[in-house]
């Protein structure tokens, strides 16, 4: 059985959002019952163009429903403007943490997301089904393609196989594709090295000064809001070469997991918008 926390077994047995909504303005479905997770999310405007109402129906396990459930909260409300900038790191955040070997679901709650707004455009949705049926079938057992598994490792900076099976879940049945999901990440991440060292040079470069508001305000647009929704926020009190320290507010200081919110969340965004080598400390 897998080791959930309280928020997502609240989000599992107490689900938010559940259903239809009438008349819906977007509609996005992702996934498939027979590779045994299926999502479908539907939402609707108010006069001011927020999403007023949103609802889902899934097919999966807990950790399908848990991450349907928080992505609702996470998006009600928001313009579609907003609400597409909302990743499956965000519904994770949320959470607070998922297995490893259960963050396709959050991977599929996104992808649910992107495809309900490019519904709501009039667009076609550039997701799962599209993946499906471009590029090269990696994985048979669960009909991955080289286009998705590219897509989740670069979103994602995966890096290993193991990653990959649990983002997307490619390679996680009969495991005969794995050195060629592994040859299809060595191809990546050698043609990007050079720009993650840049990356890392740039910020080494910076005085203190240009490092503090660089890392502030990726705290105030990117970290502050998930935790303040959650009750918690966060204060930046130092940088000391490539570590941040924090210090964790609200209820996020006496949460059990700060430790997660920690890495998954705060140290994760400072990576993402700043430099992959970036860690942080809490105080």
């Amino acid at each position: 059985m897998w080791n959930y926390n309280k928020k997502v077994m609240d989000h599992f047995l107490n689900p938010r959002n559940i259903g239809e909504v009438d008349n819906p303005d977007g509609v996005g479905e992702v996934g498939n019952i027979s590779c045994g997770d299926a999502l479908k999310l539907t939402f609707k405007l108010d006069a001011n163009g927020c999403i007023a109402d949103v609802k889902f129906k899934t097919f999966g396990c807990a950790s399908a429903i848990a991450s349907s459930s928080a992505l609702t909260e996470l998006i009600e409300g928001k313009t579609i403007e907003d609400a597409e900038k909302v990743t499956n790191k965000d519904i994770v955040a949320m959470l607070g943490e998922l297995p490893e070997e259960k963050l396709h679901c959050s991977v599929m709650g996104m992808e649910a997301l992107q495809a309900a707004i490019a519904n709501y455009r009039g667009e076609e949705a550039t997701t799962q089904s599209d993946e499906e049926h471009e590029g090269r079938i990696v994985c048979k057992c669960f009909g991955v393609t080289d286009v998705k598994i590219r897509k989740v490792a670069i979103e994602n900076k995966l890096h290993t196989t193991e990653e990959i099976t649990n983002y997307c879940k490619a390679g996680g049945a009969c495991g005969t594709c794995l050195d060629d999901i592994q040859l299809i990440l060595d191809g990546i991440w050698k043609d990007r090295q050079p720009e993650s060292a840049a990356a890392d040079n740039d910020f080494d470069k910076l005085s203190v000064v240009q490092k503090v508001i660089r890392v502030q305000e990726v705290i105030d647009k990117e970290i502050k809001p998930l935790l303040e929704s959650d009750g918690g926020s966060i204060e930046l009190l130092d940088i000391q070469d490539n570590t941040v320290v924090v210090r964790l507010k609200g209820r996020c200081s006496s949460c059990p997991t700060a430790s997660v919110t920690l890495k998954n969340l705060v140290e994760g965004k400072l990576r993402e918008f700043i430099s992959p080598g970036l860690q942080v400390e809490n105080r």
